[in-house]
């Protein structure tokens, strides 16, 4: 392990909370102006049969993902292959369908399509084909009108964006991921993990006390772990109680759209979850990327210095698109293209920080006014999509040691 002396006391609240028994096993890096100032892990990686975890012991990060699928698009529109204010159905006829024709691809990296969920079941037999998911999606109707308002697409976001992808480029998200970015830069980091990376990735612990039988992870929206988590709206204490309460029915009904959005496809169908080499190796765009907290900071890190997307490119993929109540999540969420900007469902020190972070608790962000890179890995799941509090408090120690 390696922390920089100005980081120490990064260093101490990522031992204080394997101390408290937050973590079972996690990794924390960071890299300042290009640097690696910070790069810790510590406990075990498979609990079943006590594997340490190792300096490249990588760990599946959920909707860490979003942000990598939304660098690929981008890119994709640096070198004019698409148009991302132009409507999905120009490069994807079919998603035309059931009133559609008018959504465009900043809807979809924007969570405004009115398209959070695969309403039909997806079997598990269609879990690795992506194009398949996606004719499904095309077929729908939205929920809501599209670009009126904006709903979290646990899922449903990489379906649409990497069939856009695939459209204007003949490969995979996973595919442009490898060729273009983490094989050139270096990064450990995969959306679909090839086999030799599967037996090394450290296996996910159920969070203790979870909620909801649906999704076979924690749910989305227990109001113990979304609570410490949210700004300044808090002080609304009336407003939050009401939001919270949202929450909480929602996700102890199987039929809400909360629900619903974050369970087809199913990964509780596989044995195992999120652990079957099944999800590990699919590369879905929304949750699919595997990765070392080195590898998710040297992403950012790359992001914020120009080797993967034009400064410009950044500036406008950070503005604030959405901001407000979020259809799906109830609470304030707020995005750029593709990427979190903060607020209660991002909690970050900087108005400059943008990012992703993962059901359970990991992050992956970044800061061009700070020049930073930040990437949180870890095994044992928090219950909501907060992930509770580990990642800011370790986040918070890293401004706080500028």
């Amino acid at each position: 392990m390696y922390c920089d002396p100005r980081f120490s006391r990064v260093r101490e609240v990522f031992e204080r909370q394997f101390a408290e028994g937050q973590e079972l096993g996690a990794a924390f890096a960071v890299y300042l102006d290009g640097e690696l100032v910070v790069d810790l892990w510590d406990g075990v990686a498979d609990r079943h049969t006590g594997r340490p975890w190792e300096r490249d012991t990588p760990a599946f990060a959920y909707s860490c993902t979003k942000g990598v699928a939304a660098a690929v698009l981008l890119h994709l529109a640096e070198q004019g292959l698409v148009d991302v204010t132009a409507p999905v159905a120009d490069v994807w006829p079919e998603f035309a369908a059931n009133g559609k024709e008018s959504v465009t691809v900043e809807h979809l990296l924007t969570h405004q399509s009115g398209l959070p969920a695969v309403e039909e079941p997806v079997p598990v037999e269609e879990f690795e084909d992506q194009p398949a998911i996606a004719a499904r999606l095309a077929r729908q109707a939205p929920v809501w009108e599209p670009g009126t308002a904006h709903g979290y697409h646990a899922l449903t976001y990489g379906f649409l964006v990497g069939e856009v992808v695939r459209r204007v480029s003949g490969k995979s998200v996973g595919e442009l991921v490898a060729a273009e970015i983490a094989g050139p830069l270096g990064l450990e980091l995969w959306v679909g993990a090839p086999d030799s990376v599967i037996a090394r990735t450290a296996r996910l612990k159920a969070a203790d006390r979870p909620r909801s039988g649906r999704t076979g992870e924690p749910p989305a929206a227990d109001p113990r772990a979304v609570a410490p988590t949210v700004g300044e709206e808090a002080t609304d204490g009336g407003r939050m109680e009401d939001l919270l309460a949202q929450m909480a029915r929602a996700a102890l009904d199987p039929g809400s759209l909360m629900n619903r959005a974050l369970g087809n496809p199913g990964m509780h169908l596989l044995e195992g979850g999120a652990n079957n080499p099944v999800i590990l190796r699919a590369g879905w765009p929304a949750a699919g990327v595997v990765t070392t907290a080195r590898g998710l900071a040297g992403f950012y890190r790359s992001v914020v210095s120009g080797d993967i997307l034009r400064p410009g490119t950044l500036q406008e993929a950070m503005r604030p698109r959405v901001d407000g109540p979020d259809r799906v999540l109830f609470l304030h969420s707020s995005f750029g293209l593709g990427f979190m900007r903060p607020s209660m469902t991002f909690p970050m020190p900087s108005p400059t920080a943008f990012g992703h972070s993962g059901m359970g608790g990991s992050l992956g962000m970044g800061d061009p006014e700070r020049r930073l890179g930040i990437g949180y890995v870890m095994n044992k799941m928090s219950n909501g999509a907060s992930g509770g509090m580990r990642a800011p408090n370790l986040v918070q120690a890293v401004y706080d040691s500028l």
